[in-house]
Parts: C-alpha cells; structure tokens; sequence
C-alpha cells in the first residue's frame, strides 16, 4: 500500500492503478531471480508508477489469489508492504497498461478495491500507522 500524507496533514492519500479490466488496485508483481519481495516491491511501484522517493515501513502480510491465465489456473502469493511516498508533488508516470493510476483519500481508497483481502490490508496499514506500530 504506498501512502503519502495529504494536502491538509490531516489524513492519507492512497495510490491506486486501474488495471485493464478496470479494476481498481495496488502495484503488484512478480519476484525476480535473486530479488527479495521487499525489493519486487519497491522496483514495481517504480516500474508501474514511476516514483522513486519511497520508503518501505513495514511489511503488513501476505494475500494468496489466483487466477486464470490462458487454459490454466495461476495461484499467486503477493507480499503487501506499508510504503510512505515522500515526495509530494513527484508525479505518478503509469505504464501504458495501466488504465489509471490516482491517489485517493484513505476512505475512498477502500471502497474503491476490487479486492476484499488487499482492503483488510489497507485498514491494518492505516492502524499501524495511527499506533506507530511497524516495522523501521
């Protein structure tokens, strides 16, 4: 979940993409050889949305989905991290199958993901940042 501090200081901002089906999610990819998923995390958001001035707080779990590629069923482990983004005015640059790329407030963030277990993290992410409680 990459975040950064709003406008106002008084909440967060959470980075969405819309995927092709328009699908509205989080950065996401695949570990490379030799990669750890910290640094597939911070390689994909750069890749994805192009920003570069993150850094990783704390990891918030693992969500395990699959899906269907072609005639056969994929089962994925995606490794979701609480990410602060520290450069407010950097733009997000979103690769060209992205649909979209926005940052939303928290709120809305939430009610916007297509996907109920990426939403349970995004709340234990916003109460480890209430309570301090992560990773450094």
């Amino acid at each position: 979940m990459i975040f950064r501090v709003s406008a106002d200081k008084q909440d967060i901002d959470v980075l969405l993409i819309q995927d092709a089906k328009k699908r509205w999610t989080i950065p996401k990819g695949h570990v490379e050889p030799g990669e750890t998923p910290k640094q597939t995390a911070l390689r994909e958001i750069s890749e994805e949305v192009g920003l570069k001035k993150l850094d990783i707080l704390g990891w918030l779990g693992k969500v395990e989905f699959q899906y269907r590629r072609e005639n056969r069923l994929v089962l994925m482990s995606m490794h979701i991290y609480l990410v602060r983004h520290n450069e407010y005015n950097e733009k997000v640059k979103p690769e060209a199958w992205i649909k979209k790329a926005e940052w939303f407030p928290f709120a809305e963030a939430v009610d916007k993901i297509e996907y109920d277990d990426i939403a349970k993290m995004m709340l234990l992410g916003r109460n480890k940042l209430r309570t301090g409680d992560y990773e450094q």
